[in-house]
């Protein structure tokens, strides 16, 4: 949907292209009251679509599906495009599933985000009376903080109650998927330009999002020791990642302004990509970092979709056996920071993290960290002097 203003956001349409007004109410205060963005608008409209078909095509209304969110989670899981499309035909949409008896085609994080969508559409339908109160208590039970990590539990140690999904899938933990340190030598070899290296290094070093680096601006970035004549107090150099509306989409996610330092490695770049910049002139008047200069319109802002197109580029012209993407090299940046030893703090204020949660999985050391930690121990032998 797209407003007068030129803010847009997605929505949901029945079988006849009637815009669903609950759904609709849900996402517009999504993107404009909790100024979420239109990609987080599009992932929460694909899974209350995905639910209310599943209500459709069982002959459910959708508040008495809430009360079987048990077997759409099943139908979620088994269900592939052939049955939880838009174009199914009527002897596949009533299809019975069962879960031994077919491959899972949606994996337990990809069902949780669905689930997370639908209970917020009930909240909001029930908030706004749209549905009934007790739809509520089927979504969410009481549980104690005793089972949060430690960092997020109460530091006086008093117990405290919340509010737990019911229906919820378990994510098997997993190593995060970085790219290694020689992947981004290999995709640095492999760049032809300044401003491509400076794109690899802001997201491999100072764990941008490709939104975030495609909404970058000029006076975003100081790279001075005092900063405090630009009205900034932070020392030394660093960049400042801001949310804003830019026309090329870009997106920082998170609301809170976060201050990344910079390295002499990115700042070495910075200084290079101004020399290649200089030289193109449409693009001197662009305040965004990173700005066309080898393709039409020549000086205009990057679009995020671009960025992908050039990983997948640098990654075949390096040889590599597979196609990196930016948020692999955006968990490159905070593993290595976690390896370095840096707390969970630091990983979750340098990536910013709205919850420290998010940053678990990168304090999973490296095995080589773990090779290091038990050769440090001291052999018995030391200890008593002997060699025996």
């Amino acid at each position: 949907m797209k407003l007068p203003s030129g803010a847009r956001y997605w929505t949901v349409l029945d079988d006849d292209l009637v815009v669903v007004a609950e759904a609709d109410g849900y996402l517009r205060h999504v993107r404009f009251g909790r100024d979420g963005s239109e990609l987080t608008t599009k992932s929460y409209a694909g899974g209350i679509t995905l639910f209310l078909r599943w209500c459709a095509r069982t002959d459910r209304h959708w508040h008495v599906g809430v009360e079987h969110l048990g077997l759409f989670m099943v139908w979620l899981r088994h269900a592939g495009p052939e049955v939880s499309g838009i174009d199914a035909s009527p002897v596949e949409m009533g299809e019975v599933l069962s879960g031994p008896g077919r491959e899972p085609v949606r994996g337990a994080r990809r069902v949780n985000g669905v689930l997370a969508a639908v209970r917020g559409f009930v909240v909001h339908a029930v908030d706004s009376g749209q549905a009934p109160a007790h739809l509520v208590a089927l979504l969410y039970e009481l549980a104690s903080e005793r089972d949060l990590p430690v960092q997020a539990q109460r530091e006086d140690g008093r117990m405290s109650w919340r509010m737990r999904a019911r229906h919820r899938l378990h994510e098997p933990e997993t190593a995060v998927d970085r790219a290694s340190d020689a992947e981004i030598v290999a995709l640095l070899g492999a760049c032809r330009s300044a401003r491509d290296r400076l794109m690899v290094l802001l997201m491999a070093r100072a764990g941008l999002r490709r939104g975030e680096l495609c909404g970058l601006r000029r006076s975003d970035v100081h790279l001075g020791l005092d900063s405090r004549r630009l009205g900034c107090e932070i020392e030394r150099a660093h960049l400042h990642v801001v949310r804003r509306d830019n026309p090329n989409g870009a997106w920082a996610k998170s609301r809170r302004q976060r201050a990344v330092p910079l390295d002499f490695l990115v700042v070495g770049a910075f200084d290079t990509y101004e020399f290649e910049r200089l030289e193109v002139p449409e693009a001197q008047d662009s305040d965004f970092v990173v700005v066309n200069l080898f393709r039409r319109p020549v000086g205009a802002p990057m679009r995020p979709d671009a960025v992908n197109e050039l990983m997948t580029a640098w990654s075949r012209r390096a040889g590599l056996s597979r196609s990196v993407s930016p948020h692999q090299l955006r968990h490159a940046f905070g593993s290595n920071v976690a390896d370095s030893g840096g707390g969970l703090d630091e990983v979750a204020e340098l990536l910013g993290h709205a919850s420290m949660s998010s940053s678990q999985v990168y304090l999973h050391p490296d095995p080589a960290r773990l090779r290091d930690a038990v050769d440090r121990v001291p052999s018995p032998r030391r200890q008593t002097g002997t060699d025996r």
